[in-house]
């Protein structure tokens, strides 16, 4: 194998009814397999916005240098990338010489399908590549131990940072407890996010980026679990805060509403699809629109983290105002932030929040930008 890539693998796992398992190998990864795994990552990225809770995963499985069957998990429920790779195999007498490249862990646990890593044991696949160790509590190394115990060969951390990054979602949620959070907000060039309105001015957006910005956010609203606003900008923008200019699911929708003060003629009352309302008020609730009571004090926002994690939501999009923002950004509780920069000028209104980050990379849209950014801790 190359010398281009060195990887030492030591493994530990020290689990409740788990006997200590310690592993170390030596890993040198030529180019090729590197490619092998970057495939993997290729294809486990079409299932985005379909698997959640799940996370995304991909598989290839080579031999003799050729992927002889490749496959993903593609929506929650339904098979998992192991499973359709190994059914997409021509020739299953050709398994028990083969390698797979697995970007996460293989399941060893009965749930909605049965267990991968038992599947890959029967087949007979000598060795198996894993990109990322799986944080859930029901894997957690589990998986790989099944297959150590079988005879199957395991190497651990190819493309490590690719396939977390990957999942970084679906690894915020079980290592933090909380959604992994981004934030959102499109600001003028000369770093507006608003007018100065009245309140007759309100009830629409103030439109400051292009309509491709505009299809790309409603991707991005596609891609994750629910998405947050507050009170303010629900009544000036009436935002409806769905997936209209791109197809995919919407995004549970949730707006902070202390005093119970929306209107009914509200976009987000519409019970159109999936609804929070936070408020303090006495409110009934109603199909597609949950009022939920919570505390409006300093730790607001872990509340709403705590309650999210409850019910299985993985990622929260802020598309709030410069308040709700930079509350979030005070308490450090976000780990992506996408700004939309148009190529108008304000002169005058609301600043949009001031940052100091680390710019990971830039997109064109058109006359305007998406900049990226990524916490780091």
């Amino acid at each position: 194998m190359g010398e281009s890539f060195s990887l030492i693998i030591f493994l530990v796992f020290n689990m409740a009814g788990t006997a200590k398992i310690e592993k170390q190998r030596n890993f040198d990864a030529a180019p090729i397999e590197e490619k092998f795994m970057a495939r993997a990552v290729e294809l486990a990225k079409l299932g985005m916005g379909q698997v959640a809770p799940n996370p995304m995963v991909g598989c290839v499985i080579v031999h003799d240098g050729l992927i002889i069957g490749e496959g993903y998990h593609r929506k929650y429920g339904e098979a998992h990338a192991e499973v359709n790779a190994i059914n997409a195999v021509k020739h299953p007498e050709l398994l028990c010489e083969s390698t797979m490249y697995v970007t996460l862990e293989p399941c060893s646990h009965y749930g909605k399908t049965p267990p991968c890593a038992d599947l890959v044991i029967k087949t007979g696949i000598p060795m198996v590549v894993i990109g990322s160790t799986d944080p859930n509590e029901k894997v957690f190394g589990r998986g790989i131990e099944k297959l150590n115990q079988a005879g199957c060969e395991v190497v651990i951390g190819l493309l490590k940072e690719e396939c977390d990054r990957m999942n970084r979602r679906f690894l915020t949620y079980h290592q933090k407890r909380r959604p992994y959070i981004i934030l959102k907000w499109a600001q003028t060039e000369d770093g507006f996010i608003d007018r100065s309105r009245e309140e007759e001015e309100f009830g629409q957006p103030t439109w400051i980026t292009n309509n491709l910005s505009r299809i790309a956010v409603h991707k991005m609203r596609s891609d994750e679990a629910a998405i947050l606003v507050g009170t303010n900008t629900a009544l000036k923008d009436n935002p409806s805060l769905t997936v209209r200019e791109w197809s995919g699911n919407h995004p549970l929708r949730m707006v902070l509403d202390r005093r119970g003060i929306l209107p009914e003629s509200t976009s987000l009352l519409d019970q159109s699809t999936g609804t929070l309302v936070f408020t303090e008020a006495e409110m009934e609730s109603t199909p597609n629109l949950e009022y939920v009571k919570i505390h409006f004090n300093e730790n607001m926002l872990n509340e709403i983290n705590t309650l999210l994690h409850a019910r299985g939501i993985q990622s929260l999009l802020i598309e709030g105002g410069k308040s709700l923002l930079e509350s979030y950004m005070r308490e450090g509780l976000w780990d992506e932030a996408r700004v939309y920069i148009g190529n108008a000028r304000f002169g005058s209104g609301i600043k949009a929040p001031e940052t100091d980050w680390t710019l990971d990379r830039e997109e064109a849209l058109d006359d305007s930008l998406m900049r990226i950014y990524y916490r780091n801790e």
